[in-house]
């Protein structure tokens, strides 16, 4: 980011990047410091059954901004731990509940012979669910800005996200109605329409992410397993060939049998690299295509970094028997910050506060469809 001032005003900005000296972002935290949170909110958690979480999410998310820095200030996390508690309850009372008795009552009609009226039920019940797995994307995202603080200003949204989660259904669906073909457009254009109703402070934001890049890398992905399938149909055709002979001897059975393990393990790990390849591809595109006000925004992970990111949270893991589970938050938030970059112009006296709407409870329903990650 550059320095400017214009009109008199006092500028703002970071050294370049790319090139040189200092990220706009920066993370100041260590996993030393983050122990004893993480630690803590363990055992409480443990001792609550599962009900401190809220908090312990709250504990960690202030920790975790306070350690990290844009230009010149460091953020804020103001959300408290009681407002995700009432978001869960209301998903528990307004939703899980009601799907439970529809289910139930689906099971009923089937038992007495009207398995197209339950059939119905079923299909409106989970219809009713993809739909608000949409609204909850856009309500988490909207609740994290306006919770989220910098230089005293604040994010959010004045939409609600109940379009949006039309827009999440016809587009998921259409993106994988020719064959899946058109996924990254599904993708790149959620994020485009979300982030597009995003503010923070006096400034929107703006995300004119491309699928171009992004499908590229997507249809290595598609390809690869008709490649594996033609691959495994000649290895198959050999061994036919060669007979249950070969099968049978003991010098050349062993090496078959080797052979096919390792083939497939091959072809999961090919298929899990080409799909982080994938998603490291679209989340640069996206992210740099994202701009605020004079600033855009840049996400410099490349594959192999998040390939890292994902062998250490697998060998952290397994390592220390399920454990090192709670450092995850903190590996994540940490690789995010390190690779986000930005480039642009900010004016200080330009900074007002954001006079959006602050929803009054957390994201309780995407933290009920467990995908609520910071």
């Amino acid at each position: 980011m550059t320095d400017h001032s214009g009109a008199g005003s006092p500028g703002m900005g970071a050294p370049p990047t790319a090139s040189g000296d200092t990220s706009a972002f920066r993370f100041e935290g260590t996993w030393q410091e983050f122990a004893p949170i993480a630690f803590t909110n363990l055992l409480l958690t443990i001792v609550t059954l599962g009900i401190y979480r809220f908090w312990a999410t709250t504990r960690e998310r202030q920790y975790l901004w306070s350690r990290s820095r844009f230009v010149d200030e460091t953020l804020e996390w103001n959300g408290t731990g009681l407002e995700l508690f009432i978001g869960f309850l209301l998903v528990l009372v307004l939703l899980v509940a009601p799907f439970f008795l529809l289910s139930q009552l689906a099971q009923a009609m089937v038992l007495r012979g009207q398995e197209q009226l339950g059939s119905l039920i079923t299909l409106v019940s989970f219809v009713v669910f993809f739909y608000l797995a949409g609204v909850a994307r856009f309500r988490a995202l909207r609740y994290r800005l306006s919770r989220t603080r910098w230089r005293g200003i604040r994010g959010g949204s004045d939409d609600r996200g109940f379009r949006f989660g039309l827009s999440y259904m016809w587009k998921t669906i259409f993106g994988y109605l020719p064959l899946g073909l058109l996924i990254p457009w599904s993708m790149t254009s959620l994020w485009n329409e979300r982030w597009s109703k995003m503010s923070f402070g006096p400034y929107g934001f703006e995300a004119n992410a491309d699928p171009v890049p992004v499908f590229k890398r997507f249809l290595l992905f598609y390809l690869m397993p008709f490649v594996f399938i033609i691959a495994g149909g000649a290895m198959a055709a050999a061994f036919m060939g060669m007979g249950s002979e070969a099968f049978d001897s003991p010098e050349l059975a062993p090496g078959f049998i080797i052979a096919i393990f390792v083939g497939i393990l091959g072809i999961y790990l090919a298929l899990g690299l080409i799909a982080v390849a994938f998603y490291a591809a679209f989340y640069r595109e996206a992210v740099g295509a994202t701009r605020w006000g004079d600033v855009q925004f840049e996400f410099n992970a490349s594959t192999m970094d998040w390939f890292k990111l994902i062998l250490g949270d697998v060998a952290l893991v397994a390592l220390t028997l399920g454990v090192g589970y709670i450092f995850l938050s903190y590996r994540h938030w940490k690789f995010f910050i390190v690779h986000m970059d930005a480039r642009g112009e900010i004016l200080l006296d330009e900074l007002t506060q954001s006079q959006t709407a602050t929803a009054g409870h957390g994201e309780g329903l995407l933290d009920a469809f467990d995908v609520g990650a910071i």
